[in-house]
C-alpha cells in the first residue's frame, strides 16, 4: 500500500467520524511528517521505537511547544488505532508533554474600547460579537442565521467544543448592526440563488436528509465569505463563512494603532469577556455555562486576573507610604 492510499484511508476515517476539516488537515500533515522522518517507511512496519524517536525529535530538535507535540501524538494515535487497527497499549499510555500553566491575557474595558475604535466593517462586528458573548472564534464566524434570536436576545451556539450546544446573550449594543448585516447577507443570498448557487455546507448527514436545506435562509452564515469557493469535502461551489484570519489580522492591526502592547489574539476577547463578568459580580458557575467549560476549574483561572488573585492583594510596599525620606 503506498503513502497516497494510506492518507486516503485516514481522510475517510476522519470524515466518517465527523472530524473538522481543520483537524483532518492537521492529522494528515503530522502523519506525512512521521512517514518522511522514517525514510518513507509504511507506518504498519513501524512501532514504539519509531514513534518515540519522532516525538522526541520534535521536542529536542524542533523545540516545539507541548501542545504541538501532543497534537502529533493524537494524530498517530488515530492512525494506529482507527486506520491500521493496531491497539498499541504503549501508545495509549504514552505520557503527553505537560503544557505550562499560563495566565490568560486580558484587556481592560478601556483597552477593548480603544481596540474597537480602530476597527470597522465585518471584522469589527465579529470582534464585538466575540467579546460580547464569549464565543470562541470559530463559533462566531460559523454562526447561522437561524441561531440568532432577536426577540429573546439570545444566540444559540451549535456543536461547540465537546459537541455541545449552549446559549449566550445577544448584546443589545450589536442588535442594530447585526440586523443590518443580515439585510446585506439576505440580498447576497438572493443574488446567489438567482445565479444557481446559494448553498452552504451542512453538518453531518443533514444534506442527505434535507436536500434543499442548504439553500434555505436560516442555514446561511451570518458572516459569509465575499466570494464563492469550492468545498474541499464535496467539490460543490458554495459560499463559505468569513475568514477568521481576516478578523485576526484586523485585530492585531487595531492593537498597533491603539498602542496596546499586550499579546493580542481573538481568544483574548473571550478571556476579557469572562474576566469582566467576574469583576461585575457574576458567579463562576454562570460564567462556566456561558463559556461552555466542562469543568469549573477551567473557568477558575479567571479569578487570578479579576482582582481576586494577585491583583487583589495589597503589596506591603504600599503600606510604607509616607515613611520614605526625601
Amino acid at each position: 500500500m503506498n503513502q497516497t492510499r494510506l492518507l486516503d484511508r485516514v481522510r475517510e476515517a476522519l470524515r466518517v467520524r465527523h472530524y473538522s476539516l481543520r483537524t483532518e488537515e492537521t492529522y494528515l500533515q503530522w502523519i506525512r511528517r512521521f512517514i518522511l522522518f522514517n525514510d518513507k517507511r509504511h507506518p504498519d512496519e513501524m512501532g514504539e521505537e519509531e514513534v518515540r524517536n519522532f516525538l522526541s525529535h520534535l521536542a529536542v530538535v524542533g523545540k516545539v511547544a507541548a501542545s504541538t507535540q501532543n497534537q502529533a501524538l493524537s494524530a498517530l494515535l488515530f492512525l494506529y488505532g482507527k486506520v491500521l487497527d493496531r491497539e498499541l497499549d504503549w501508545l495509549q499510555g504514552m505520557t503527553r508533554a505537560k503544557q505550562p500553566k499560563r495566565l490568560p491575557v486580558v484587556l481592560t474595558r478601556e483597552e477593548v474600547a480603544r481596540l474597537f475604535a480602530e476597527m470597522s466593517g465585518t471584522n469589527a462586528l465579529v470582534a464585538s460579537l466575540l467579546y460580547g458573548t464569549g464565543m470562541r472564534v470559530m463559533e462566531g464566524v460559523r454562526l447561522r442565521v437561524k441561531d440568532v434570536d432577536f426577540a429573546y436576545r439570545v444566540i444559540t451556539v451549535r456543536e461547540g467544543k465537546g459537541n455541545k450546544d449552549r446559549s449566550v446573550p445577544l448584546p443589545e449594543a450589536i442588535v442594530a448592526p447585526l440586523q443590518a448585516q443580515l439585510a446585506r447577507v439576505r440580498a447576497l443570498h438572493n443574488a446567489d440563488l438567482e445565479l444557481g448557487f446559494g448553498s452552504v455546507y451542512l453538518p453531518h448527514a443533514l444534506e442527505r436528509k434535507y436536500p434543499s436545506a442548504n439553500r434555505e435562509w436560516g442555514w446561511q452564515y451570518v458572516f459569509p465569505a465575499t466570494k464563492r469557493s469550492v468545498d474541499p469535502l464535496t467539490d460543490v461551489v458554495q459560499r463559505h463563512h468569513w475568514s477568521e484570519q481576516r478578523v485576526q489580522r484586523a485585530l492585531r492591526r487595531a492593537a498597533q494603532l491603539s498602542f496596546i502592547t499586550k499579546r493580542i489574539s481573538l481568544h483574548v476577547l473571550r478571556h476579557s469577556f469572562a474576566t469582566h463578568l467576574l469583576e461585575a459580580g457574576y458567579d463562576i458557575r454562570t460564567i462556566q455555562e456561558l463559556l461552555g467549560h466542562s469543568d469549573v476549574t477551567t473557568t477558575m483561572i479567571y479569578t487570578h486576573v479579576a482582582g481576586r488573585g494577585a491583583a487583589g492583594v495589597r503589596s506591603p510596599l504600599d503600606g510604607l507610604a509616607g515613611t520614605r525620606k526625601d
